[in-house]
């Protein structure tokens, strides 16, 4: 169950297509964008008794607030809506939106688990806790990774407990062109029938910092046990290559955590597209 909650998150937030400044930066950078914070953190117990079970929602939101072009601002706040918080929020002014998404939240919680914490309660027949799988908590943190020139870097952490023997969480990253005002895909860098050129390069790259020779060791030690290692959309670019980021299940189990793999740009050479702008950007 747990497995099939995170694989409808990841597919919303894929379906949508900290601040780090470089303070010697004499570049413009496109938009001339600020941003704001929202930080919310509220507990609601069942029944309001705050002797019983309660739901913790903690949110730490960054947004644009000013830029040089309006519609470039809307634009970002569309996207990172609906990456942090679904597309029915889209359209909603910031504070707005963090104050229905804790009314929504809260009133779920309490509508879904209060019956069915009456009935536990009754049919209790011994001292054994049952409070802690009533426990819930998400936990929502939005950041602006990287700002320069024409790209913005979006990072949004999602952690979240709905009873049962863990919690589930997961990062997921927008790479934005500014300039064309759309999020960067892989066939945006890639060209031609590149997959299973870079599926190889993603092994290739994991059994180097694994320091094994094989997939064979790699699958001992757990790897592709819960998916195929494919090149995912969820990636974000640096000045040295992309790193290519899997969240727990996507092709490991959840006892091993998520899976970075950082692919340089001169070993993925020849199946990039020449002369791409954002990443000579990027780079210079």
């Amino acid at each position: 169950m747990k497995k099939r909650q995170y694989a409808i998150f990841t597919a919303t937030i894929l379906s949508i297509s900290g601040f780090l400044f470089s303070c010697g930066n004499k570049m413009k950078n496109t938009g001339n964008l600020t941003f704001d914070s929202i930080q919310i953190n509220e507990t609601s117990h069942l029944f309001g008794d705050t002797a019983k079970p309660a739901c913790n929602l903690t949110i730490n939101y960054s947004f644009p607030v000013k830029s040089s072009d309006k519609k470039l601002k809307d634009s970002l706040n569309h996207m990172l809506t609906a990456l942090c918080f679904g597309d029915k929020y889209t359209g909603v002014p910031a504070k707005e939106l963090i104050k229905q998404y804790t009314n929504e939240y809260i009133s779920n919680y309490k509508h879904d688990l209060e019956p069915m914490y009456s009935e536990d309660q009754k049919e209790k027949k011994d001292d054994t806790p049952i409070e802690g799988w009533y426990s819930y908590y998400k936990n929502i943190e939005g950041h602006v990774q990287y700002y320069q020139k024409s790209l913005l870097i979006y990072r949004m952490d999602y952690n979240e407990y709905t009873g049962g023997a863990h919690g589930m969480y997961g990062t997921s990253y927008l790479n934005i062109d500014l300039t064309t005002l759309r999020p960067i895909h892989l066939d945006d860098i890639f060209t031609g029938d590149y997959s299973e050129l870079l599926t190889d390069l993603l092994w290739n790259q994991l059994m180097a910092d694994k320091h094994v020779t094989s997939h064979k060791e790699l699958e001992d030690l757990g790897y592709a046990s819960t998916g195929d290692l494919i090149p995912t959309e969820n990636f974000y670019l640096t000045k040295e290559g992309i790193v290519f980021h899997y969240n727990v299940y996507e092709f490991t189990p959840y006892v091993m955590g998520t899976v970075d793999i950082q692919l340089p740009y001169e070993i993925m050479e020849r199946i990039m597209v020449p002369d791409n702008r954002i990443i000579n950007e990027l780079m210079n």
